[in-house]
């Protein structure tokens, strides 16, 4: 664990600091198409990189790879299936380390950008899960972190408004989203009293991660959910 920690770390905070280099960069560009006479966009890379992220040494965040495997172990699990799992987990750490690197870079980024107001999801690549389709006809301040799903691979753009549009700027992905669903299970209420999926969505805020998306009655545990021998 040590030795792959020693060999991967670097490499990992480099790929944040990237992240946050060419989103900073994005903005800049997205911001002097506003205004010609913006100033360049100023970042600390140590703000949104690194223990910035989580507020935990990423020492300890990855040895949570180690620890899925030796728990699948103790619970008899053959070593491929052990391992795969292990895999799996440092997978999904670097995706949202790097996604946390890009919704920190924005909202420092944009704090300096008074034609910003709003940020918004963008949906990219060939799949893209029920959590974020939905989250994407929201609009959020730019001043809260833009809420994640660990490995979500989402881009976030910002966005210039004279007035608050509203938490719902895209009603016809909504509507589509209706037919999904009653196409799928035979019922849908566009009054949303019977499936309202403005709510369906919600962001708790995780003691890392920030907000993270997640449905309805979701929670994430605890200590107090530990049972703990009497």
């Amino acid at each position: 664990m040590r030795r792959f920690q020693r060999q991967a770390l670097p490499i990992i905070l480099a790929g944040e600091r990237q992240v946050a280099t060419l989103t900073a960069s994005y903005l800049e560009q997205l911001y002097r198409d506003e205004d010609p006479r913006g100033r360049r966009a100023r970042l600390d890379l140590d703000a949104v990189t690194g223990q910035a992220l989580r507020g935990v040494d990423p020492s300890d965040v990855y040895e949570r790879p180690f620890k899925e495997l030796r728990a699948a172990l103790g619970d008899d699990v053959s070593l491929d299936e052990a391992v795969n799992r292990g895999a799996h987990r440092l997978e999904t750490l670097v995706k949202t380390d790097l996604q946390l690197a890009r919704t920190h870079t924005v909202r420092e980024v944009s704090a300096d950008m008074p034609r910003f107001t709003y940020t918004v999801r963008e949906l990219q690549g060939e799949y893209d899960c029920a959590l974020c389709i939905i989250a994407s006809t929201q609009r959020y301040h730019k001043r809260n972190l833009a809420p994640i799903h660990p490995g979500c691979d989402c881009l976030v753009k910002t966005v210039t408004a004279d007035y608050d549009p509203g938490q719902v700027i895209d009603e016809e992905t909504l509507e589509r989203l209706h037919d999904l669903v009653e196409e799928a299970v035979g019922k849908a209420d566009r009054g949303g009293r019977a499936v309202d999926y403005r709510k369906i969505i919600v962001a708790n805020d995780h003691g890392e991660m920030g907000p993270v998306l997640g449905f309805k009655g979701q929670r994430f545990t605890g200590p107090d959910d530990i049972n703990l021998p009497t």
